[in-house]
């Protein structure tokens, strides 16, 4: 399937950019905080890690085809300070496009709404690309990102993955 390229994404407060390999060296500080691996495991990327990542994730789509990778540095927009990022995983089950959606915000800007304003923003461009179900994944444990997820509207499922429960 020929899927769209991202594209920037304006909201009330912030800017959803495309991810590119250049976001690498901004991005270390705002992705350093081990709390940001409390609930996936891990560890903070180095700059050569991210490097990698963001190179892979940048191309868009799987090898085969089969999964629409998107992926977006969340920032400011009065001010360009680099918040974190948000990304979907799009796949066709052969009726509907369905998203695998995630959030990261850097601590010292959690609490202010951002994560919400930017899953917003990012849904938004999703149904305007045809994508209308939306799944998540969040470790029972971390009720930040539970209110994420309610907040645009997913609800908590009986089914899990690795430990965290599926949001619909």
């Amino acid at each position: 399937m020929d899927w769209p390229r991202s594209a920037p994404i304006t909201t009330a407060r912030l800017v959803l950019e495309p991810l590119s390999v250049l976001h690498a060296p901004s991005m270390v500080d705002v992705l350093a905080a081990p709390s940001l691996y409390d609930f996936t495991g891990g560890d903070a990327p180095s700059l050569e890690q991210l490097e990698d990542r963001y190179a892979a994730q940048a191309v868009g789509h799987s090898a085969d085809g089969s999964q629409w990778w998107l992926n977006w540095v969340v920032i400011q927009r009065d001010g360009a300070q680099r918040l974190g990022f948000v990304q979907a995983t799009v796949e066709n089950d052969g009726s509907t496009l369905i998203a695998d959606i995630a959030w990261v915000i850097s601590p010292t800007w959690q609490g202010h709404g951002f994560a919400s304003e930017a899953a917003q923003g990012m849904l938004e461009w999703l149904r305007s690309n045809g994508v209308n179900h939306f799944t998540a994944h969040i470790h029972p444990a971390n009720h930040a990102s539970m209110r994420v997820a309610h907040n645009q509207g997913l609800h908590v499922t009986s089914s899990k993955k690795d430990g965290e429960n599926r949001w619909e």
